[in-house]
């Protein structure tokens, strides 16, 4: 946990204006023990921030740009915006949605379940369980 706090510090983006998406709200509520990478979702001038100092390509779905950088030995994806598209979530709601874990935006475990759900990926299968047997019970991890 402290390796992600300390490499979303790195990037100097405001956390108002961002969300951390992917995994990683797995792994703030004591659901995962380790990430592969970030996934990051910004808007406005901190998305203008990235797109100046990062350079951005096409991501592989919907019409989502993305910036892949490399922090502490971590690879970041930040994105102007959030997928599949067919879940109807912009960035505004997502990050009105937020769970702040030390003053940071995570995506709530019930929209990353239905995020993991929607994509339906084998390797999401985990995860998925996990999940709905944490919402379902209600447990609490710090």
């Amino acid at each position: 946990m402290d390796s992600l706090i300390e490499t979303l510090e790195s990037l100097d983006l405001r956390y108002a204006d961002f969300i951390v998406a992917g995994s990683a709200p797995l792994l703030v509520h004591g659901l995962r023990s380790s990430i592969q990478d970030i996934d990051i979702v910004a808007r406005g001038p901190e998305w203008e921030k990235v797109e100046t100092r990062y350079g951005v390509t096409r991501a592989p779905y919907d019409d989502v740009l993305v910036a892949h950088i490399s922090r502490h030995g971590i690879h970041v994806e930040i994105l102007n915006g959030w997928f599949p598209r067919t879940l109807g979530w912009d960035v505004d709601h997502l990050i009105e949605k937020a769970d702040v874990v030390q003053g940071v935006n995570f995506l709530p475990l019930d929209l990353t379940l239905a995020w993991k759900q929607a994509l339906g990926r084998d390797k999401d299968l985990d995860d998925i369980r996990e999940l709905e047997n944490f919402l379902r019970t209600g447990n609490s991890h710090p």
